[in-house]
């Protein structure tokens, strides 16, 4: 690990190298999620484009924007394996207590973000991983 970066009370570890500048934008990366509710898909083309701007400048942000990435990959599978189950009526509780995920772990994600922290979403499947 970093010089900079220790575990704090919640038992997450924060960067303090990170700026305020790198904060706003893992927040924004975080809350673009709320893209989706406007225009479906859009979020992780959002997401991913917000985190191709800064990845490469700082790693912080990329760390933040793989896990988002990730987690709305992860929610997005989600989805498609409730909506099959759906039919069944197995997956219609799913439809609904999934996008509550989203928005809580959204949520979270952007609070950590904005303290310097670095974030795990819950359930998520990691296709992109770090360096």
């Amino acid at each position: 690990m970093d010089a900079a970066m220790h575990m704090n009370e919640r038992q997450r570890w924060v960067d303090e190298s990170a700026t305020a500048d790198e904060r706003t934008w893992a927040t924004f990366v975080h809350l673009s999620i709320l893209a989706h509710t406007v225009i479906s898909g859009f979020a992780i083309i959002l997401t991913i484009v917000l985190w191709m701007m800064k990845k490469n400048e700082s790693a912080y942000i990329a760390d933040h924007g793989r896990e988002a990435i990730n987690f709305q990959i992860s929610l997005l599978i989600y989805m498609l394996v409730a909506g099959a189950f759906s039919f069944v009526l197995v997956g219609i509780p799913f439809l609904i207590l999934i996008p509550v995920l989203g928005l809580v772990g959204m949520i979270m994600g952007a609070i950590a973000a904005n303290r310097g922290e670095l974030f795990r979403y819950p359930m998520t499947i990691r296709f992109l991983s770090g360096r």
